[in-house]
């Protein structure tokens, strides 16, 4: 999953050079303490200060801002509006700031994301690292098979893990740093398990079978809870998405027939429903989305 920022087409590096100019957050280059950002930038491997990375933030908020006034203003204009210029830069100022938000808070949902690629892949990993375990294969060729096996996340973190084995550090620093580096709490409480195992001298193959049976335990109390959020939001999406709207029909097809709204009126409030109705269906599966378990 490569990191790419919203609403740019440039790579990073070209980015932070184009953006020298709007780095206006350098006296906050050396507050002595580590901020969240630095912390997503880091764990996603970003060769970005938090200072660059707003500076980004900043050029594409004032890009979008100036192209967005132009467009709207222009527009306001060519239909003769009375306050063109007004209502364009508030329309400018909306869009522009939707841009910076959604960028600046896009490497804790890239965090987000890569977490739940991790774990979601995680028992699978352990079950084929058994499995080639109890064949006789050595820890380090499991690693690397597992590292070039369809694993998403979870194989690129385990390549930075055969890179520096092969570099010459031992497996068990190697994999606690990796544990250490990450910050999925079950990829970080396995690999701290296996490193523990492998330290104390103990079977590989016991250790790896206790945090497949974690895992799957841990996997039944998030499938509850799963369940247990989808009943009052299965509940509110038949209130809101089925029979409110249905209702509104309802009572609009009554209220036109006695009133003799215009068909053109008509027509209009039927389109407003159905595509009110259609954001509700796209917030409510993003919601499903966000709140499904990072195991399952």
């Amino acid at each position: 999953m490569k990191f790419r920022i919203p609403y740019t087409l440039a790579n990073l590096e070209s980015l932070k050079r184009k953006s020298s100019l709007f780095n206006i957050f350098k006296g906050s280059a050396n507050t002595g303490k580590k901020s969240s950002l630095q912390g997503y930038l880091d764990n996603a491997n970003i060769k970005l200060t938090p200072q660059e990375y707003l500076s980004i933030c900043l050029r594409t908020f004032i890009f979008t801002f100036i192209i967005m006034d132009i467009l709207a203003a222009t527009f306001l204009v060519i239909v003769k509006n009375s306050h063109p210029f007004l209502i364009s830069a508030g329309v400018a100022f909306l869009f522009s700031a939707f841009a910076f938000f959604s960028q600046v808070n896009y490497p804790r949902l890239y965090q987000s994301r890569r977490i739940k690629n991790i774990e979601k892949n995680l028992v699978s990993s352990l079950q084929d690292m058994l499995v080639q375990l109890n064949s006789g294969i050595p820890i380090f060729n499991i690693l690397v098979n597992i590292s070039s096996s369809d694993y998403g996340e979870l194989s690129e973190e385990f390549k930075k893990a055969v890179r520096k084995i092969n570099a010459g550090l031992p497996q068990v620093e190697v994999l606690e740093q990796l544990g250490e580096g990450n910050s999925s709490i079950f990829f970080k409480r396995t690999l701290w398990q296996l490193s523990n195992g492998m330290r104390a001298g103990s079977d590989i193959s016991i250790v790896i079978q206790e945090s497949i049976k974690t895992l799957n335990e841990e996997q039944v109390i998030q499938i509850q809870n799963y369940g247990n959020k989808l009943n009052p939001l299965i509940m509110f999406y038949m209130l809101i998405s089925v029979i409110m709207p249905a209702l509104s029909l309802t009572f609009l097809i009554i209220i036109a027939s006695m009133l003799g709204l215009e068909g053109s009126l008509i027509n209009l409030l039927f389109i407003g429903i159905f595509v009110a109705v259609v954001i509700m269906q796209v917030m409510f599966l993003g919601m499903i989305k966000s709140i499904r378990p990072s195991l399952i």
